[in-house]
């Protein structure tokens, strides 16, 4: 999973367990492959939630076994991705969730990078309870009871208050911003990163507590934990500008890929390909459940899902 301030959103299981906040910067780490002239390589940002990972997996699979490119991975958190994506370290990031400051300074002013057009995702970040929470207390997904419910969600973490819980600090997150300025008696907890907010939603609702948790869409966990979105104050255009008057919901954001410049230009069939790459919430979050809660190598996850779409990739390879 942003998606949130400006900072940046968020699983796990994929590519050795990716973890958000606790992930190696590897921007400076320049990957052999990328930006490489006259060789059939392409090297994509992986950032570190599983619907990005699944957009990876099934880009790599058709750019390997249907073009013959060799595909680099490389994992990097959202902003520094667009360092690395500029300087020509990687080609593509498949997923944004809308960095205004980012993309202004490198696609609008520098123009080292592209717009890749859009995932065909929409992304959405919410307050979320679980289900079975609302059902008793349907009172609790109005922002303006939450106090109310601040006792029955304290944990050992939230110091005596109760708690909102955060994935990685790395994601865009106006959470902080919120609880000061909406005057709710919460705390923001990190789990660290999506894999461990996961396990702790998991565990809650085993048990079947309450819990209070930033969370977005699209998102497989949604099928095995059912949750319902706390509406907070309405999203209006500008809200959300000043990272430290935030009081407003996150907006709804159409996911978009961008591409390094000379890769646009140069990439051939490959650049093409990824331009052309659109699919559905649907269709990503089959992906997502093989690789996360199947356990599926993603390979084996993209080339399940290659198999019985083929009639959406050929479009993009046309």
């Amino acid at each position: 999973m942003r998606v949130r301030t400006t900072a940046a959103v968020a699983s796990a299981a994929a590519l050795t367990l990716l973890t958000g906040c606790g992930a190696a910067d590897m921007t400076k780490q320049a990957s052999p492959f990328a930006n490489a002239q006259g060789a059939k390589t392409v090297t994509l940002s992986v950032q570190s939630w599983v619907g990005a990972q699944a957009n990876v997996a099934v880009a790599q699979y058709l750019l390997e076994h249907e073009l013959g490119y060799r595909v680099d991975t490389v994992q990097v958190d959202e902003v520094p991705a667009w360092d690395a994506l500029s300087q020509g370290r990687v080609d593509a990031i498949l997923e944004d969730w809308g960095h205004p400051e980012q993309e202004q300074r490198y696609v609008e002013d520098k123009k080292t990078i592209a717009p890749g057009g859009d995932l065909g995702v929409t992304g959405h970040i919410g307050w979320f309870v679980p289900t079975y929470f609302a059902k008793k207390h349907p009172d609790v997904t109005d922002w303006k009871n939450l106090n109310k419910y601040a006792g029955l969600l304290r944990t050992a973490e939230s110091g005596g208050k109760g708690q909102l819980m955060d994935g990685s600090p790395s994601y865009v997150t106006n959470d902080k911003a919120l609880v000061k300025n909406l005057n709710l008696d919460y705390q923001v907890v990190f789990a660290g990163s999506e894999a461990a907010q996961i396990t702790q939603i998991k565990q809650f609702a085993k048990e079947k507590k309450p819990f209070l948790s930033y969370w977005y869409t699209p998102q497989w966990l949604f099928e095995k934990v059912p949750m319902t979105e706390v509406k907070l104050p309405p999203y209006e255009e500008g809200c959300d500008a000043d990272p430290e008057k935030v009081d407003c919901a996150y907006p709804v954001t159409p996911l978009q890929k961008y591409l390094n410049a000379d890769f646009a230009k140069q990439g051939g069939k490959a650049a093409d390909l990824l331009k052309k790459f659109k699919w559905t919430t649907e269709d990503q979050n089959q992906v997502s459940l093989m690789i996360a809660d199947q356990k599926m190598r993603p390979e084996e996850a993209a080339k399940k899902w290659v198999d019985s779409h083929e009639s959406v990739w050929k479009e993009w390879l046309s």
